[in-house]
């Protein structure tokens, strides 16, 4: 069952959310933090995902408080504008929204330790610093092809994380990877062969079915692993 809710972050902000339960008793919860193109039909595919397979799924719509329900498409002129929206944000902004939805769906679930966040992309990095500055709202964070991801090495995650990114990931190097693998010796980090970024979402050119199987798998493995 899938719905939209309206969360209320720290300072007063109201934001949209996408809502996913399973049919039955839920596993736990994950908050699923967006791209840059919004809670669009595939941010609301992967918390449908979720809740199919046992979990309760809610993605906090954090371009609400610039401009609201945005949906943008895989294309040059999405990007630009999830870019600028993006830009206008802090990272404050993003992570009080985060927390609206933690909250929200510890409520579902009975507690904190009971709900993981996982982001993708810009999401993806968010996810990360959600594990530093929020680990007190989350059991276990992922993050997928989080380019400013190493913008972070010089805090520490107070969680269980687990990062996705791809081989041939053009905007994050190699390099970039191996400093996080240094900074954070205890973070699992996933290269996965042949997939560039974006390569979850079945609506890029990027897509890798295979890539995107693997990380889906052992997504759900570290978060049941870590919320038991």
């Amino acid at each position: 069952m899938a719905e939209t809710a309206m969360l209320e972050a720290g300072d007063g902000h109201s934001l949209g959310a996408h809502f996913a339960r399973p049919s039955g008793r839920a596993s736990g919860a994950i908050v699923v933090v967006q791209e840059i193109f919004g809670v669009n039909d595939h941010i609301q595919s992967v918390c449908d995902r979720f809740a199919a397979g046992g979990w309760v799924a809610v993605a906090p719509a954090l371009f609400d408080r610039v401009e609201r329900s945005t949906e943008l498409d895989y294309d040059v002129d999405g990007v630009a504008e999830g870019r600028r929206i993006k830009d206008e944000l802090g990272l404050e902004e993003a992570l009080m929204d985060i927390a609206a939805a933690a909250d929200a769906a510890a409520i579902e679930v009975g507690g904190t330790g009971r709900v993981a966040v996982v982001g993708y992309c810009w999401g993806g990095s968010l996810a990360a610093a959600a594990s530093i500055y929020l680990g007190h709202m989350f059991g276990a964070a992922v993050g997928y092809y989080g380019g400013q991801v190493v913008d972070l090495l010089g805090e520490s995650p107070q969680i269980p994380l687990l990062l996705h990114f791809g081989e041939m990931d053009a905007g994050i190097p190699l390099s970039d990877i191996e400093s996080i693998r240094v900074a954070w010796p205890d973070v699992a980090v996933h290269v996965h062969q042949g997939a560039g970024h974006g390569f979850n979402c079945d609506q890029r050119a990027s897509f890798h079915a295979g890539a995107a199987d693997r990380a889906l798998e052992t997504t759900l493995q570290f978060v049941s692993t870590q919320l038991a």
